[in-house]
């Protein structure tokens, strides 16, 4: 047995994120979409990605039982916030790619929004 496990690469410990959620807030939606968000970048490294309903206002991001995220004490997290968090935690040496380069450009990713919606309301062919 111990030769096999050396020709191999050890099988990767768990990753469990959870996302709870106020039911009574309807904070369903703003979950569902973070999660798609962390299983799109995180397709590989996850293996389990759950959403939990819960009461009382509470929006935590947990991964493997480890707070990363409440609301209660961060406010609404950005999506790229959470994702680095993630990262930090599931795949270190992971690039996050655009979403992490406009992280470290905060004033300028504001202007480039800014753009962005002015672009968005030029007429388009359609």
């Amino acid at each position: 047995m111990t030769d096999m496990s050396a020709r191999g690469p050890a099988a990767p410990a768990p990753r469990h994120v959870q996302i709870e959620y106020c039911t009574q807030c309807r904070w369903l939606p703003r979950a569902a979409w973070l999660a798609q968000e962390l299983l799109t970048t995180f397709e590989t490294e996850l293996t389990e990605l759950s959403l939990k309903p819960g009461t009382g206002g509470v929006f935590v991001v947990r991964v493997d039982d480890e707070v990363v995220w409440d609301r209660r004490e961060q406010g609404f997290p950005e999506p790229t916030a959470v994702k680095r968090l993630v990262r930090d935690r599931v795949a270190p040496g992971k690039s996050l790619g655009h979403s992490e380069k406009a992280v470290g450009h905060t004033e300028g990713s504001v202007g480039r929004s800014e753009e962005s919606v002015g672009r968005s309301e030029e007429p388009t062919a359609e």
